[in-house]
Formats: C-alpha cells, structure tokens, sequence
C-alpha cells in the first residue's frame, strides 16, 4: 500500500517539474501525474510519450473545458445565437462587424443588429412561425448574415443554398428542406427561372439586390425584400423565441462530392461550439481583423469565419469569391490579422508571382483544413505565417480535431495519456468497402500507431461535444452511425474519413471514404499522391482516383492534371514521379484537362472523372498510358484502349 503511494507521488512529482518547465498551472500537472500513475507499470515509452505531448495535451484540455463550461452555461441560461450577439452589441455598438470587400460597405454591430431586427418583423409580417424554414439562395454578403441571423430571432430555420448550384442540384436542395419561401439574389434570377415550373407553388419567392431584369422577376411572381425591410422596424421584435440551445439554428449542406448534397443540421450550441474552439484554441484576439474568402453557405465561412464576429467581437471582411492575385493586396488595404482557408487556396496562393503585398501584411494567423504537408512549410515560409490552425471536422460531426500546436502536416491529435476525455478513435475498415471490422466481441479494432483507420467518435446526446444532430433525411442520419464501436450497445459517427494516428497521437488525415485505391498489391493514398504530383508540377491542380482495367486485379492509379497551357511535358513529368514515388504509386494513366471541376470549397468533384476513367472516346482530353515495357507514357489511341481492355496489352 505504502508503495503504491509512494509510486504515485513519484509520478505527479515528475510531471508537476514537466509541467514547470512548460509554465503550466499546477493543477493541471497534478491531474497528468495522476493519469500517467494508472499507467505506472508500462514499458518506459509511455513515459517518454507523456513527456513529449503533456504541453499539448494540456492546452487542449483547457480549451477543452473552457467550451464545454461557456456550453452548458449557455443552455442553463437559455441562450441562442442572436442573444449571445445581443450582448456582443452592447459592448461595441459601433465597431466594424463586417465589411463587404465588393462594395466597401462597412456594417457596425449595430448596423448588423438592426438589419437583423427588420428581418425578424419582416418574417413575422409573413406569417412564418418557429420550425419553418426559408431558403437562401444568395452569394456572400453581409445581407445573407442579417437574413439568417434575423430569421433566427424568431425561430426561423434558414436553408443556406450553394449559390453555385444549378437545375437539379437547386432543387434537390429546395425540396429536402422544403422551405415555406425563398430569398434570391437579384443576380441569381436566371437560375430560378430555369426550376420555377418544378417549385411548389405555394412557396414565397423573394429578390434582394439590385434588380436588373424587372420582367424576368414579374415572371416569376417574386416580391422584392428590399424595399420590405427597408421599411421594417429595427428595434427588437416583440417575441420571446421557445427554442433553446440544442435546438435548430440554420440548414448547412454537404458539398456533395460524393453524390446529392446533404442538410446537415446545425443547433444554436454546435454553432457556437465550433467558433469557440476556433477562437480559444489559435489564439485569436478581439481587436483582430479576419480576411473571409470562403462562401457563406458553408460551415467554414458562416460558423468559423462570421462566428468569430458575432460571438466574440472581431470585424470579419467578407471576399465575395476568392482571388489569388487580390489575396494579399486586400489583406493589407483591410490590415487583417487573421485569414481562413480550406482546400487548395494555399496551393493557389503560392503558385502566384511575388507580389509585394507579400511583405506588407499583418497577417498572424491562418485558420483552416485541407493544407497539404507538401504545401505547409513553403506557406508558412514564403507568407511568413507565425501560426497555422489546422483543424479537421465536418459541419455535423462530433469527432473534430484540432492541431493546437502546429504540428507540420497534422489535422488534429488524440491524446495518449488521456485518451477517454474527448473519446475518438481510428478502427479498422475493410479496403474496399469500408466496412467496420469487429472483434470476437463484436467491437470494433483500434488501429494501432501507423495504421491507417476511420475516424469515428462516440454519440452522447446529453454532452454537447458528443451530440450528433444528423441530417434532414432521417436514412442519410442512419447511415452514420454505428453500433457496438467502443463498448457493446453504444452508438458512435462514423465520419468515412481516413487518417492515420503516429506515437505521439499526432493525426494526419489520408483520404475520404473510398479515395484509396490499391494496386500491385499496395494501398494508394489519393490525397496524399495529389500533393506530391502537384509539388512536382509547381502546384497546378491534380486529381488522383482509382479505375478498374478489365481483367487486371485492384485499380490502376489514373491523375487528371489542370494543363490548361498544354505546358506538361509526360516525359519530364515521368522522370521526375520515378524519384519521388514507388512503383506502384505511378500514375498508370494521365489525363490533360483544361481544368478539373471543384466544389465552391475548392474541393475537387471526381465523379464524373472516374465515370469517364480512361476510355479516349469519352473525352476530348489527351490521355497517356504507361508502357512499362518501353518506360514512357504514350498516347492512349482508341485501338490501344481496346488492346488494353482486351488483355491483349499488359500494364
């Protein structure tokens, strides 16, 4: 007994000087002592891991608490959104809240508020009620803030539409949120034109923005917002909102790049969950100034990006479409602290000449996903970026992660030594299928250090970190999640995302569902290959995807390269891949396009590349096979094609 708590004071001794040494509380030092004496007995490594990630691990936890506390103080009070904003108003009425790069347009917070409270009456004056839902079909603004935090006001759920979106993915999104009306940009009347006919007829359709074509909008029988709201009032709505703060806020969709987008269903607590963390955890400051170029129908844009203004206090400058040339320019006229990114924007912004707006800018921090290894140093590098807040989630998920000390390369971590505090694992999938992979007690296998796995995270609807509020359509919620993950009868999201974890808990994210393919017997990272492909090609756009070969076991590695300038020359482009990769990571195929299809998120839409595959009469494209027996890439001809097909050319 006397050893064992002589062990134990040991442990919290060592980790109480660890703790020193990184001018952490001591409290916090004591808790790991306590964590690494129930693992008192394990091989040494553990200790060295402790001592490597207890920094780390600490600061997460702080955050950690911090918004798990400011949470359920929120629901206790039952706050929402736009009271959380009510109160950020009142400390700084007439600081800038957003600034509209296109116009020059600055709102204060009392402008925003105002505007939000015309909105409020607005709704009401058209009888909509809690739980009705208002589409929003609009490009970045900040009218599309005050329209959706307005309706907010009085329990009006807004659907946020990819103003991209044409034809039948605009009414695929229309019809799964069934909304009650419809706000359009005046710029967008030709795309709803095009769908009225299959509308519902009782649905309200409203224009905002200047209206260019009076005809086209009389023909489609639309009001237009505009004049409505500008004779609204702006004090507060007589109205006492009845939803609380786990109940719905807005309707964010899927980017679809995998089929028909999904509504996901964003909660007032999820929304403020996701902002908190980015505000606590990369050191954001009140007086900063966030440069958002990302859209504002998605989660990045609305919750990460504009969360920061309404919940905290930061003037948030709104990019209508991004532009790589303009980038640094209007980070400078604006004196932003701050920038968002995601996908391959700083991918775009390096392939860029040396503008001398490069040295000029006060830029602190960049907050986003998607920054490739290949890519992260030379970023940081050239843009003299003092630190990276990399983060990986999903707009419904409940396993996020975030890499709070800038790891190079890594999306997030999970903690070693207090692995059971925010409980998200790796398990192992089946290669092709991706189905989980159980034990003999029907659980399912965690994935050991280097061993890639999907990411899932254990539901608790009474926790707000661990709550999963799914999506419209009740089968795609279904879909995912499982059961008997952790422990038997549990349920638990399965995000479909491949990442893999190393010693230190260190997560690096590898491919989405289905994105790995495998050949010569080898797993193919497609994510990671398109980097490597990229940073050989000086950062043009690559897609990399598996297609099957008549005859031929697994998938033959096929990337589409954006070679709009027809400057790609295979031979060098073959020499080159020969150095930097495996064998049976070449790209069998190669597809010139003049440009690859993305996502309004600059996700790449490899759909219709992998239906095509590489058949040459399906495409005007050059496509090149590799003849390995001559060690070059030739010309993929149609009668080749079917020697290929037929077996009678080998690969």
């Amino acid at each position: 007994m006397a050893k064992g708590v002589l062990s134990c004071l040991l442990v919290c001794v060592c980790s109480l000087g660890v703790t020193w040494l990184c001018w952490l509380p001591w409290a916090w030092g004591l808790l790991s002592g306590l964590a690494l004496h129930t693992a008192w007995g394990r091989p040494c490594r553990f200790l060295y891991v402790a001592c490597r990630t207890i920094k780390r691990d600490l600061m997460c936890l702080a955050a950690i608490l911090r918004v798990k506390s400011s949470l359920l103080r929120h629901r206790c009070n039952h706050s929402s959104i736009p009271s959380l904003f009510s109160a950020v108003v009142a400390l700084q009425p007439h600081k800038p809240a957003l600034i509209d790069e296109a116009t020059g347009e600055v709102w204060s917070f009392k402008d925003l508020q105002e505007r939000s409270h015309a909105v409020a009456h607005w709704a009401l004056q058209q009888g909509l009620v809690e739980g009705d839902v208002v589409a929003l079909y609009l490009g970045s603004c900040p009218m599309l803030v005050s329209l959706w935090l307005g309706l907010a006001m009085v329990g009006v759920e807004a659907a946020l539409i990819n103003h991209n979106l044409r034809q039948s993915s605009l009414l695929h999104c229309v019809a799964v949120a069934q909304p009650r009306a419809m706000v359009y940009g005046a710029e967008l009347t030709r795309a709803v034109l095009e769908v009225k006919a299959s509308l519902e007829p009782s649905m309200g359709l409203f224009c905002t923005g200047l209206q260019e074509d009076q005809r086209a909008r009389s023909s489609l029988g639309a009001d237009h917002l505009d004049p409505m709201l500008a004779c609204s009032p702006t004090a507060a709505p007589p109205y006492t909102l009845c939803k609380g703060f786990n109940d719905r806020l807005f309707l964010i969709y899927t980017s679809g790049t995998t089929g028909m987008p999904k509504a996901a269903i964003v909660v007032h607590s999820r929304y403020y969950r996701i902002a908190a963390f980015g505000f606590h955890s990369f050191g954001l400051r009140g007086d900063d100034v966030i440069y958002n170029c990302l859209p504002l129908y998605h989660s990045a844009g609305s919750i990460m990006g504009v969360g920061q203004c309404l919940l905290f206090g930061l003037t948030v400058v709104i990019k209508r479409k991004f532009s790589a040339r303009c980038f640094w320019d209007d980070c400078v006229t604006y004196k932003c602290t701050a920038i968002q990114y995601i996908g391959e924007i700083c991918r775009y912004l390096l392939a860029q000449e040396v503008r001398p707006s490069e040295a000029k800018h006060q830029v602190r921090v960049a907050i986003g996903n998607g920054l490739r290894p290949t890519v992260w140093e030379k970023f940081v590098k050239r843009f003299r970026i003092r630190r990276v807040g990399e983060f990986y989630g999903a707009t419904e998920c409940n396993c996020s992660l975030i890499n709070i000390d800038g790891k190079v390369g890594a999306c997030g971590f999970s903690s070693r030594i207090l692995p059971n505090f925010y409980p998200i694992r790796l398990v192992r999938v089946q290669e092709d299928s991706m189905e989980l992979i159980r034990n003999a007690q029907g659980l399912c296998v965690r994935c050991t250090p280097g061993e890639p796995g999907v990411l899932v995270g254990r539901i608790d609807q009474t926790d707000p970190l661990r709550r999963f509020d799914g999506y419209v359509d009740s089968e795609s919620t279904a879909h995912k999640i499982a059961h008997s993950v952790f422990t038997a009868g549990d349920s638990a999201y399965v995000s479909g995302d491949m990442l893999v974890m190393d010693e230190l808990g260190y997560m690096y994210f590898t491919d989405r569902g289905g994105d790995t393919f495998r050949w010569r017997g080898e797993n193919v990272s497609a994510t990671e290959l398109e980097g490597v492909l990229s940073g050989l090609l000086g950062q043009v756009g690559v897609a990399v995807y598996g297609v099957a070969v008549p005859g031929v076991e697994g998938k033959a590695g096929m990337a589409a390269i954006a070679d709009a300038d027809r400057q790609v020359d295979v031979g060098n482009f073959l020499r080159a891949a020969e150095k930097a990769l495996p064998s049976y990571a070449l790209p069998v195929f190669l597809r010139l396009t003049s440009t690859l299809d993305t996502t309004g998120t600059f996700k790449i839409l490899k759909m219709r590349l992998r239906q095509e595959g590489f058949d040459p009469g399906l495409s005007t494209d050059p496509i090149f096979y590799l003849n390995s027996r001559a060690g070059c890439y030739e010309a993929l001809s149609p009668r080749r094609y079917c020697d290929i097909t037929a077996g009678r050319e080998r690969l």
